[in-house]
């Protein structure tokens, strides 16, 4: 009986050990391999990284998870990823497969996990990236990766390359950066604010949507080092499809109402959806504020730090909670002084209920800017407020 235990154990090892040389080998045939990490914007920067490259000339696979996970060919076309048993790091391997039967010169693929030891694992087994890319780290997902803000760029790092050369937009915790890439022998490479401050207003209008300065900075970045020009960077940057998920806005004219609906859920950490918050009122300042909190049950501790942060905000008029687990944002909220008139609860709805609740509660014109998250009834919404965009406001529709 020991016999055969022991047999099966080294069966087992032994065809392991085996996978990962064969891994190891097609990874060999992808010159160029760019983890993408961050809290925010990596599915934007993994798309814009991947555009950029096609423009260049290069044969370019991409993988991003984003809102809903694709796959992108080097003709730039998106397939979903099939995932029989829900998301798992180990569908890595399965990309980096893929990718080598259209022998690319490039690999853009973003970084799926969230455990601290899993991170690790994504880039030391599964990619062995030539470079690595953190857009930022800001406080979320704190349950995992915190509990301290620092300690989620601790955790973010667990993907820096070794012997690579690891690019990011983030400088309040770019020392830290720096003495991991030192320890593993890795350069590194940081976009400044003098980086950011060069991309201009008529940069960012070659966009459909509203784009992030530090992400187009940050693509630039990586595009200087593998020798493509800046011109042609921005090129293939504008002409690539965004994530379902980006950042913009819509408006709807509806039956004598106006609606302007900003899709912000991909923004659910406090600084991101601050910011984000705070340039909407400001761009519509006479219309009354409706602040769409999608909760999630499974992420309470998302909906606490927006409860939280909320209150430092330029108050809303109304703040439409829906989704699952709206008590955490409350319980958050309430002490720090909202005022309990203004909530609207709307959780358990559908989407199509929640449109209409928006419709009720608007009056003649109003902002609705959705954050929080976009799973659950957010991306639904999100399709109904797209379906009943006139094409003249839209601008994509225009490209």
């Amino acid at each position: 009986m020991l016999a055969i235990l022991v047999c099966c154990l080294v069966f087992i090892v032994g065809l392991g050990l085996w996978e990962a040389l064969a891994h190891r080998r097609v990874l060999g045939t992808i010159p160029v391999r760019i983890h993408v990490n961050g809290t925010r914007g990596k599915s934007s920067v993994t798309r814009l990284l991947s555009g950029a490259l096609r423009e260049a000339g290069l044969t370019v696979c991409a993988k991003t998870t984003g809102t809903l996970a694709r796959f992108i060919t080097p003709a730039g076309r998106e397939y979903p990823i099939y995932r029989p048993a829900g998301a798992n790091v180990g569908e890595q391997v399965r990309i980096v497969k893929t990718a080598s039967g259209y022998k690319p010169d490039a690999l853009v693929i973003e970084c799926m996990a969230l455990q601290p030891s899993y991170q690790w694992m994504s880039e030391k087994m599964f990619v062995r990236a030539t470079h690595g890319v953190i857009t930022n780290a800001r406080p979320d997902h704190l349950d995992v990766m915190g509990p301290e803000p620092s300690d989620v760029a601790l955790a973010l790092c667990g993907m820096v390359p070794r012997g690579g050369k690891l690019f990011t937009c983030e400088r309040e915790h770019a020392g830290v950066m720096e003495q991991i890439c030192a320890d593993r022998g890795s350069e590194f490479v940081g976009a400044d604010e003098g980086d950011v401050a060069a991309i201009s207003d008529a940069d960012l209008a070659g966009f459909p949507y509203q784009e992030h300065a530090e992400n187009v900075a940050l693509v630039l970045k990586v595009c200087a080092d593998l020798g493509i020009d800046r011109g042609t960077a921005l090129r293939g940057m504008w002409k690539s499809p965004p994530d379902v998920g980006v950042l913009k806005e819509y408006e709807l004219g509806y039956f004598g109402r106006t609606l302007f609906f900003v899709n912000a859920f991909a923004a659910n950490d406090p600084v991101s959806t601050g910011r984000i918050w705070e340039g909407c009122v400001s761009k519509r300042p006479d219309v009354k504020r409706i602040a769409l909190f999608n909760c999630r049950a499974d992420r309470p501790d998302r909906s606490f730090t927006l409860g939280e942060a909320c209150l430092g905000w330029t108050g809303a008029d109304l703040y439409l909670l829906i989704g699952t687990g709206t008590h955490a944002f409350t319980r958050a909220a309430l002490p720090k002084g909202l005022d309990p008139e203004k909530i609207h609860y709307a959780d358990g709805k559908s989407a199509s209920q929640i449109f209409e609740t928006m419709l009720s509660v608007c009056g003649r014109s109003a902002l609705v800017v959705g954050m929080g998250n976009i799973g659950g009834p957010g991306l639904e919404l999100l399709q109904m407020v797209k379906n009943r965009t006139a094409p003249e406001a839209d601008p994509a529709a225009a490209v």
